[in-house]
């Protein structure tokens, strides 16, 4: 919003060029002589409060003397400045004009008292400033024999900076972009001041003396706190919030990284950073730390990562026991990279799968096939088109209904599957083939538009959706990955179940191996009847069976044969799907990984699971290194099998590792103490509270509500930590440690950098 000037025949707004504008003053005397020189008879009945807030004069008004111009963009008045120049007859030579200022005649001895108040004013003002000086310098010839107390100034300058911080970290946990709307072109003005500029002259508006003292006299249309000052102050936010979460970490030494889907933010993909650790109550958590830009190779990447963990955030790499990453597209490739990167420097930082992500799904993203990363994009394109609308909700239970009218059971199955979050369940490749012809007749229906109820938006997303389910390779791959993927559907559930589950899924490996070898030993039988059935889909469905278009024209490049679609799609898409996905469970699943989970026996439920005969030693020197005694873990472990064996018939056995830790006497046992707390940090295993889970939540939420162009790596780390507790005082120390340099010297810069920039 533009600034008008209050004086009368002044028609000057601030967005017509650089000229700065003022408020009037908080002090009642001072700003009584500036609504008396202004002659505005309407002022007259408003307080300084009023007048302060809503009234502004531009600098035409006041002598050259009275103006402090120290930068481009710091404009500020002296403390005894009163404007003195004012045009109160050019409205004379139009005596037509209409007035909104209206201007008072003053008589002789109105004009006479007014000048004696400014003498007196002007006295008194010099002589509070001498006092002032005087005592600032008694108080600094104050000394304190080991801290010297701050000076005024210091104090000031202090408090203004908490100030600043404060707005800061409000706008960033309630997530508020610090710029206003972007200009649009080059040299356009911006319609509204930023958040930041409008919080802090709310703040002062609202009776923060602190800022009020700092900026009263400064022009209203100049910026109050330089861009680059936000960001030193954003990155001293950032780093001081992260340090809380830090410290805990170091206090419990052993932690799991996690990293997420890649997201834009200024323009580059970043990754999402999360680490897993067992706090000193004995909780699993799962935090964010910040994000990680990921241009470059592998190569570069792992060692950015590693310089962000050790050098940056202080933690030990050493002390570092799980990994997963979360990823799919071109990321998967590099991200596993950077996981036997890791592993080869640090060979205890394990590689998983992350917890809150299904097993097939995480064993699909990674396979690196052209048609699938299409099927699971398509997935993912048809779960945001779904949740953004009830009424396209409607119509595919609509089309549901149409396609399973003779099986009413099997059609409210689906039409409660659809209701929830099914593209990310451990059977989502089966649920997607039930639901393929239901999902094309209704994209189908609503890229029509018959009724003309869906805007062009809607119908141009059903569109290209509808074109990739009625390609026949979308068909078969689909229908490969739900059979491929049917002999690790339970073993996955398993490994997201309860702790007794995820061991007996551990020890299941082996089987489930066999069978995808078995499988892919018989590849020939098993594709004919897959392919089969992918045809008769395809009929149903009206698709023709074909190969894929690229490939015919790469094959009439290089030779004449003709290959036959089902000869195709089994040396391109099964073989190499089976094969991957054993490679790919072989990796996450290493030596290490399954010793790791089998010392699940250690919780008490699981012992009595197996009538108390367990043999934890075999598999326990995974973490023997982690232990405060581990010459004594043999007889430790057999005391631990013995306490729970002949427990009282009333007492019944803890269920988790969570549980375990709870109980006040683990710590008379101090092996099984420590390396159930490490073992419960490998991503792998469920966070069993879901409160200490909610960073990824926030961070979805985050993603999800805020603008690309508005996302900031800082603000979203107060945001989604919005329960972090945050020290100002230590954020302004850090601040004045990092940027010791006085405040004149920010706009220096930012105006040698304006000037660069042109």
């Amino acid at each position: 919003m533009p600034n008008f000037c209050a004086a009368p025949n002044c028609t000057r707004k601030s967005t017509q060029s650089d000229l700065a504008f003022f408020r009037f003053p908080r002090d009642p005397t001072r700003c009584k002589l500036w609504v008396e020189n202004c002659r505005r008879a309407d002022l007259e009945g408003k307080t300084s409060d009023q007048l302060n807030k809503h009234y502004r004069l531009c600098a035409k008004h006041f002598e050259a003397s009275m103006i402090c111009k120290s930068s481009p963009y710091r404009t500020v008045l002296k403390d005894s400045a009163v404007p003195t120049i004012f045009d109160l007859t050019s409205h004379l030579n139009n005596p037509h004009s209409r007035h909104r200022k209206r201007i008072k005649e003053l008589t002789e001895e109105e004009l006479r008292k007014i000048k004696e108040r400014r003498l007196e004013a002007s006295c008194e003002q010099v002589e509070t400033n001498k006092e002032n000086e005087i005592s600032e310098r008694q108080e600094g010839g104050e000394s304190v024999e080991d801290a010297p107390p701050m000076t005024p100034e210091e104090k000031e300058i202090r408090d203004y900076l908490k100030s600043l911080f404060e707005i800061i970290v409000v706008i960033g946990k309630q997530n508020i972009p610090l710029n206003g709307h972007a200009e649009h072109e080059e040299g356009s003005e911006s319609f509204t001041p930023s958040n930041f500029q409008a919080l802090l002259e709310y703040r002062i508006n609202a009776g923060d003396e602190v800022l009020r003292k700092r900026f009263e006299m400064a022009a209203v249309n100049v910026e109050y706190c330089p861009a680059l000052q936000q960001r030193r102050m954003l990155e001293v936010c950032e780093s001081c919030i992260r340090e809380e979460l830090l410290q805990e970490i170091r206090e419990c030494r052993f932690f799991s990284l996690v990293t997420d889907h890649a997201v834009e933010i200024g323009g580059e993909d970043h990754l999402p950073l999360f680490l897993r650790f067992v706090d000193q109550t004995n909780c699993l958590r799962e935090e964010f730390i910040g994000f990680l830009p990921c241009e470059g190779d592998d190569e570069a990447l792992a060692d950015r990562l590693l310089t962000e963990i050790t050098e940056k955030w202080g933690l030990n790499m050493e002390y570092c026991r799980g990994q997963a990453h979360v990823s799919s597209g071109v990321f998967v490739c590099k991200m596993k990279s950077v996981a036997t990167r890791l592993m080869e420097k640090y060979p205890m930082a394990v590689y998983t799968p992350c917890s809150t992500c299904a097993l097939n799904i995480f064993l699909a993203n990674s396979l690196p096939f052209t048609s699938v990363q299409v099927v699971m994009s398509t997935l993912k394109k048809i779960d945001s088109f779904f949740s953004k609308s009830a009424l396209a909700r409607a119509e595919l239970e609509h089309a549901i209904s149409i396609f399973h009218q003779n099986n009413e059971a099997k059609a409210n199955e689906l039409k409660e599957v659809c209701r929830t979050s099914w593209t990310e369940r451990h059977d989502t490749f089966e649920l997607a083939v039930d639901l393929l012809e239901s999902l094309l007749l209704c994209m189908d229906s609503i890229h029509f538009n018959e009724d003309l109820k869906w805007n062009d938006r809607i119908t141009s997303e059903a569109y290209v959706i509808s074109e990739t389910l009625a390609d026949f390779e979308f068909v078969v791959t689909l229908v490969v990955l739900k059979y491929a993927l049917s002999f690790t559907r339970a073993f996955g559930k398993n490994l997201q179940g309860q702790t007794l589950d995820v061991y007996f899924a551990a020890n299941s490996l082996t089987a489930v191996l066999h069978s995808l070898n078995e499988v892919m030993d018989n590849i020939e039988v098993y594709h004919e009847f897959w392919f089969e059935e992918a045809i008769n889909l395809a009929a149903a469905m009206e698709i023709p069976v074909k190969v894929p278009r690229l490939y015919l024209r790469k094959q009439r490049a290089e030779t004449s044969l003709e290959i036959q679609p089902e000869s195709y799609f089994k040396e391109f898409l099964s073989v190499p799907v089976v094969g991957r996905v054993i490679q790919e469970l072989k990796d996450v699943f290493s030596e290490n990984h399954l010793k790791a989970l089998k010392c699940l026996s250690l919780v008490p439920f699981v012992m009595g699971h197996l009538k108390f005969n367990t043999s934890e030693e075999n598999n326990a020197d995974i973490y023997k290194n982690d232990l405060p005694n581990p010459d004594t873990l043999p007889a430790e472990l057999h005391c631990w099998r013995i306490k729970w064996k002949h427990r009282g018939k009333e007492f019944s056995l803890p269920s988790t590792i969570y549980d375990t830790l709870q109980l006040s006497e683990v710590k008379f046992f101090p092996n099984v103490y420590s390396f159930l707390k490490v073992l419960c940090t490998l991503p792998v295993l469920n966070l069993e509270n879901s409160k200490y889970g909610v960073a990824r939540k926030r961070l979805k939420a985050y993603l999800a509500d805020t603008p690309v162009s508005h996302r900031s790596r800082s603000l979203a780390l107060l945001n989604i930590n919005y329960d972090v507790k945050h020290d100002l005082d230590f954020m302004v120390d850090t601040y004045t440690k990092m940027y010791p340099e006085k405040e004149e010297d920010l706009y220096k810069i930012k105006s040698a950098e304006t000037v660069n920039g042109h």
